[in-house]
């Protein structure tokens, strides 16, 4: 009787609410809650090894908001604004699904074994505001579509085994950007000039222990905020500028 009631209130008051608050399943007289971010989760659970079961509260008998790692928001009550699992003993590849959490703010899945490439599909994430990959062991390149991300303020990439250039297309869209760390990597090339151009804001830029070469761009000293610069341990020229 209470789920036939609850069945007739949205009915007549559904209307008036917001969609993505009341996208429900009842299974079994379960409301399982948003389907998107639920089986998104789900996607992403699939290719983690998880020895220490950190991930056990992940079922179908604790709604997602309640996993271990989650935090859904209080505007969108049923969409997912943190995902936060550093530090857990997880393995595994990222899933491509981790593109549809498009409602994430925060990413988190630093200090695990991470390995792979870091999909395309994390240029989904467009209200991203952190991101932290450290102490993985991460392949390939750093994802261009990393620039749709255009509200990120923290990048750490540090310690995998990230090769290539950095994307120019980073440093000409992220003008929200105040922190980059991508310390102990392969990443080779020259630093692109557009780096002084990318925000006003940064703060921090590290990029310690990779094989980086050519001259340190002059416009660097564009960067009035910049309070921290290492670029030690890789085959850049001298400065050849100064911060103002």
């Amino acid at each position: 009787m209470a789920l036939l009631q609850f069945l007739v209130f949205i009915l007549l008051f559904g209307s008036s609410l917001r969609l993505e608050s009341i996208i429900i399943a009842v299974a079994g007289g379960r409301i399982v809650g948003n389907e998107t971010d639920r089986l998104a989760l789900l996607e992403f659970k699939k290719r983690i090894n998880d020895p220490y079961r950190a991930l056990r509260s992940w079922n179908d008998t604790v709604h997602f908001c309640n996993w271990v790692g989650i935090t859904c928001g209080n505007r969108h009550q049923q969409r997912v604004i943190s995902l936060d699992l550093g530090e857990k003993g997880l393995g595994g590849n990222i899933s491509p699904s981790i593109g549809n959490l498009t409602f994430l703010h925060f990413l988190n899945i630093g200090n695990n074994s991470f390995h792979g490439q870091i999909p395309q599909e994390i240029g989904n994430l467009i209200r991203l505001r952190e991101i932290n990959f450290n102490n993985n062991t991460l392949e390939g390149e750093i994802p261009t579509s990393l620039a749709n991300c255009t509200l990120l303020r923290d990048i750490h990439f540090s310690r995998n085994n990230l090769v290539g250039n950095i994307p120019v297309q980073l440093f000409t869209s992220l003008s929200m950007l105040e922190h980059i760390s991508i310390n102990y990597n392969g990443l080779t090339g020259e630093l692109p000039a557009s780096f002084g151009n990318i925000s006003s804001f940064l703060q921090t830029i590290s990029l310690v222990g990779n094989r980086l070469q050519g001259k340190i761009p002059e416009s660097l000293g564009q960067l009035t905020n910049l309070y921290y610069l290492s670029l030690a341990l890789n085959n850049l020229s001298e400065f050849e500028f100064i911060l103002q």
